[in-house]
């Protein structure tokens, strides 16, 4: 793939919370108050958005190794870049509100 496949690609933000022992993660604050703050902040942009929490690891009854992953869907990279990341600053001085969780993001290339 070059440069101007992943410009016409959908992207995706994808971020991940570890599930940790004494970790807090406020999941009403983070779909009624984040989530909603980054589609106005980001507007038609944002295409779609999910959010899986964790239940199980690999073996049954293990604890999940993240507890929360959340998926932020772009037609493109340039759509990604000119819409999300002006607000970075200001999305990410929210995370205290709902999590002492430090998020680990993945920017990737939607392929199917």
């Amino acid at each position: 793939m070059n440069d101007s496949t992943i410009k016409k690609n959908m992207i995706k933000l994808i971020a991940y919370y570890k599930n940790l022992e004494g970790k807090k993660f406020n999941l009403d604050y983070y779909l009624n108050s984040h989530l909603p703050m980054i589609k106005r902040l980001t507007g038609d942009a944002l295409k779609q958005v999910a959010v899986d929490k964790g239940f199980s690891g690999g073996e049954p009854g293990s604890k999940p190794f993240y507890l929360i992953v959340a998926h932020l869907y772009f037609d493109n990279i340039d759509a990604f870049q000119s819409s999300l990341v002006p607000h970075f600053a200001e999305i990410m001085s929210d995370v205290p509100n709902y999590t002492d969780i430090e998020p680990v993001f993945q920017i990737s290339e939607v392929l199917r």
